[in-house]
C-alpha cells in the first residue's frame, strides 16, 4: 500500500493524528496505526472498565453499562479483551457463536439483544474452555488485531472490558485505543479490593487517563423476601477510596439473586430486570457516562 493511499477517506479532519507519518516512525508501523485510526474514527466515545483484581464484576458492569445505553437509544459496541476470563459471551447471550468475515473489510461483530455489537476474545477461541496460555507480545498483537479489525461502523460509544490488573493488557489498551473519554473503575467493599483498585487509581493518573469513577460492587444483600439489605462483605469500601483520591463515586450495587439469574440466561439484569434494587442502583450510578454520551449528536445522527 502506497504511504500517499488514505483508508480514513471518510474522515476530513486536518488534525487527524493518523494522516502523516511521523518523522522517526517506519512505513509498516504508520500503516498500522493508520488502520487503527481507521477503525475507530466513527466511534465517538470510548469508555474503559478496568478493575485492580478480577472477581469483582467488572464484565458484569460492563455488559450493563452498554446495554443500558444501548436502551436509551445509542448505538453501543462491547469489546471484551479480558484474556483469561472472557465473560461477555455468556453475558450477552452470544456464546459459542463463531466470528464472521467480510473479506477484506474485517470481522463482523455479533449484534446482541437489545442492539449491542459485541466482539469477545472468548468469540475467537476453537472451544469455549481452552485456556489462553500466550505471553505478552503475542497478547499485545492479538489486542492490536481486535482494535483494528473488528469493523464497529458508526457508534455512539464503545465499552471496552479490560483485563484485571496494571499490567500488559490494560497498558495496551490505553495505549493503543485513540481518543478515550475515561476509565470506570469497579471495587468490591473489602479493603483488599480498595487497595487493589487504588493502584488503578495510579495507573490512570501515571497514564493521564481519566477517571470516571469508582463503582461499588456486590455492596450488600438485597433479601428476595423482604428487600433489606445486608453486608456480609463490609460496605462503603469503594466510596472512601473515591473520597481518598478525589475521584466521583458512582454508587454502591448490592448483590441481587435477580443479576445472578439473568446474567446466566445472558440478559444484562438493567434491562432484564429493571424493577430490582441492583438494576435501579446501577442505573443511577451510570448517569455521568450516560450524559457524556448525550453531549453528543442525539442518536443516529451525524
Amino acid at each position: 500500500m502506497p504511504a500517499s493511499h488514505n483508508p480514513c477517506s471518510s474522515c476530513d479532519s486536518s488534525s487527524c493524528s493518523a494522516r502523516e507519518k511521523g518523522p522517526d516512525e517506519s512505513l509498516e508501523d504508520f500503516l498500522e496505526r493508520r488502520k487503527l485510526a481507521a477503525s475507530l474514527c466513527r466511534v465517538r466515545h470510548k469508555v474503559l472498565v478496568f478493575s485492580g483484581k478480577g472477581g469483582v464484576g467488572k464484565s458484569t458492569v460492563a455488559a450493563n453499562i452498554a446495554a443500558a445505553l444501548a436502551a436509551e437509544g445509542h448505538r453501543v459496541g462491547l469489546l471484551d479483551i479480558d484474556f483469561h476470563g472472557p465473560s461477555i459471551p455468556r453475558l450477552m447471550g452470544v456464546s459459542g457463536q463463531a466470528p464472521r468475515h467480510s473479506g477484506d473489510e474485517g470481522i463482523i461483530p455479533f449484534e446482541a439483544a437489545g442492539g449491542v455489537k459485541v466482539m469477545s476474545i472468548g468469540l475467537l477461541l476453537r472451544e469455549a474452555g481452552s485456556a489462553i496460555i500466550w505471553r505478552g507480545p503475542m497478547k499485545m498483537n492479538v489486542i492490536k488485531q481486535l482494535l483494528r479489525d473488528v469493523r464497529w461502523g458508526e457508534l455512539d460509544c464503545l465499552v471496552v472490558d479490560s483485563p484485571p490488573g496494571t499490567g500488559d493488557e490494560p497498558l495496551s489498551v490505553t495505549q493503543l485505543v485513540p481518543g478515550v473519554d475515561g476509565a470506570v473503575l469497579v471495587t468490591t467493599p473489602q479493603a483488599v479490593s480498595a487497595d487493589d483498585v487504588r493502584r488503578s487509581v495510579d495507573f490512570c493518573r501515571k497514564l493521564d487517563l481519566p477517571v470516571i469513577g469508582i463503582i461499588e460492587n456486590m455492596s450488600g444483600f438485597c433479601c428476595p423476601h423482604c428487600g433489606r439489605r445486608s453486608h456480609p462483605f463490609k460496605s462503603d469500601g469503594g466510596r472512601l477510596l473515591a473520597a481518598e483520591t478525589g475521584i466521583r463515586f458512582l454508587g454502591s450495587i448490592p448483590i441481587d439473586p435477580q443479576v445472578v439469574a439473568s446474567s446466566d440466561d445472558g440478559r444484562p439484569f438493567c434491562t432484564a430486570q429493571p424493577e430490582s434494587a441492583a438494576s435501579a442502583a446501577f442505573l443511577d450510578a451510570i448517569k455521568p457516562i450516560c450524559a457524556l454520551v448525550k453531549d453528543q449528536d442525539a442518536p443516529g445522527e451525524d
